[in-house]
């Protein structure tokens, strides 16, 4: 490596691996380098360029829509129950691209790009930096996506603590491999095949007032935009980024992609510290507004698409349903929305976290400790009391040796209720009961301002 002592540690593990209809060389490798070695000049796309945008047209996603035709699936659009079950007066719909078969609309954007490539090209081979959902589609960066990638015989290598690091790694073995980089979220030609959903919507929802994107690099919203506006001006483009990742947004105040520090979020395929110069140019004209929700919100979303919907999606799926639910879109009022579920990839463990803290964002689910008699039958009694206000007791546990009175006892519990209502019933009786309650204060906090929307 140019100016470094250190030398790349390259091991070959397998080298099956091809598409039936795309055959393109890829190599597994586990890679150890220092990016801090890596000259800056390698990190340079050609097809992302600052400075130089290059806008994809209409006649760009036309032209995605009919070579991918038959690769990929022309997912449902279906009325939501949504509005029903949550009171949300506007007239749904759910795009679900989710049901593509690597799980994200991903699928899209890199068959276009794959069948593009020119022979030798193919022979050379692809590379890309991804947060797991583009890998998938490339032949599939949580756990459960990581292994999903590997099982279509792709090569993975985890590297850096975020995704601006993994692109400069990979833009550097493209360099030293002479294979093709191709930007997961910036590329001219994976902008234009997401559009290809915009075109789907429009044949499914009859002149639809809104569209609901959300946003990571810019790709999607881009694409998208530019297939709606193309057709029905009049349809708004909004656009939703969770509040630990918010690049698009930064991004429009500071006139031009930015690095954004990236936190720890549920919405990991969302998660990209700088939107694509491309997507930026191409969408920030055609879109109508940007929102950013709290995790909370989509962590809640993912439990409202699973319980009434009956539709698993990852965090970044579930971001539009999130600005609706959390009252960022007013203006939606009794108009007809379209929603996109872009993704269904989500670690079962983080799945399960999400689900319970949806339950407790919505006061199902509520956490408390409270101080009861030591003597024979004190906690008999608080369980009844909460039996007979009909809360199931989900966890329990008490102590002793810690408290100032030596006949009292410290009980902590995590109960399940109805709704918030009915959590708020259980706070009154305990507070009625018992002199010592502790409960959860963000929890209130988050149900009290959930309630007065």
């Amino acid at each position: 490596m140019p100016g470094s002592n250190k030398t790349n540690k390259l091991k070959p593990e397998d080298r099956s691996g091809s598409n039936d209809s795309i055959s393109v060389k890829m190599e597994v490798l586990k890679l150890e380098t220092n990016n801090n070695d890596v000259p800056e000049e390698e990190f340079i796309d050609p097809y992302c360029v600052e400075g130089k945008p290059q806008k994809i047209t209409f006649q760009d996603v036309t032209s995605a829509a009919f070579l991918i035709k038959g690769g990929v699936e022309r997912t449902p659009c279906f009325k939501s129950k949504l509005t029903d079950h949550r009171d949300l007066d506007m007239d749904l719909y759910l795009k679900m691209d989710f049901m593509q078969h690597t799980g994200s609309f991903k699928e899209r954007g890199a068959r276009y790009a794959l069948l593009s490539l020119s022979e030798e090209q193919k022979k050379k081979g692809v590379i890309s930096a991804s947060l797991g959902n583009h890998a998938q589609a490339l032949k599939a960066a949580p756990i459960m996506k990581i292994q999903k990638c590997r099982n279509y015989k792709a090569n993975v290598v985890v590297f850096g603590k975020d995704m601006g690091e993994a692109k400069k790694l990979a833009m550097k073995m493209a360099n030293d491999q002479k294979l093709l980089y191709i930007n997961g979220y910036d590329h001219p030609h994976i902008m234009a095949g997401q559009g290809t959903i915009g075109l789907e919507i429009l044949e499914q929802v009859e002149q639809p007032d809104a569209v609901i994107i959300p946003v990571g690099g810019g790709g999607l919203i881009a694409g998208i935009a530019v297939a709606i506006k193309s057709l029905s001006p009049k349809t708004k483009i909004i656009g939703v980024e969770s509040e630990k990742c918010p690049s698009f947004s930064n991004a429009m105040t500071h006139k031009g992609p930015v690095h954004t520090a990236i936190k720890n979020t549920l919405a990991d395929g969302l998660a990209v510290p700088k939107v694509g110069v491309n997507a930026y140019e191409t969408a920030l004209p055609l879109i109508d507004k940007m929102v950013v929700v709290k995790e909370e919100w989509i962590a809640l979303s993912i439990l409202q698409l699973v319980e009434t919907e009956k539709c698993v999606v990852e965090g970044a799926g579930a971001a539009g349903l999130a600005a609706i639910l959390a009252g960022h879109l007013p203006e939606l009022t009794e108009k007809k929305v379209v929603l996109l579920l872009c993704g269904g990839n989500i670690d079962t463990t983080v799945f399960g976290r999400c689900l319970e803290r949806g339950l407790a964002a919505e006061g199902r689910l509520v956490k408390f400790t409270v101080n009861v008699s030591d003597r024979p039958g004190g906690i008999h009694e608080l369980c009844r009391l909460m039996s007979d206000l009909g809360v199931s007791i989900k966890d329990i546990m008490h102590e002793r040796a810690w408290l100032k009175d030596i006949y009292s006892v410290e009980v902590k519990v995590v109960a399940e209720t109805r709704d918030w209502d009915h959590s708020l019933a259980l706070k009154k009786m305990l507070n009625e009961h018992y002199e010592t309650v502790t409960l959860l204060k963000f929890l209130w906090r988050f149900i009290i301002n959930l309630h007065s929307i």
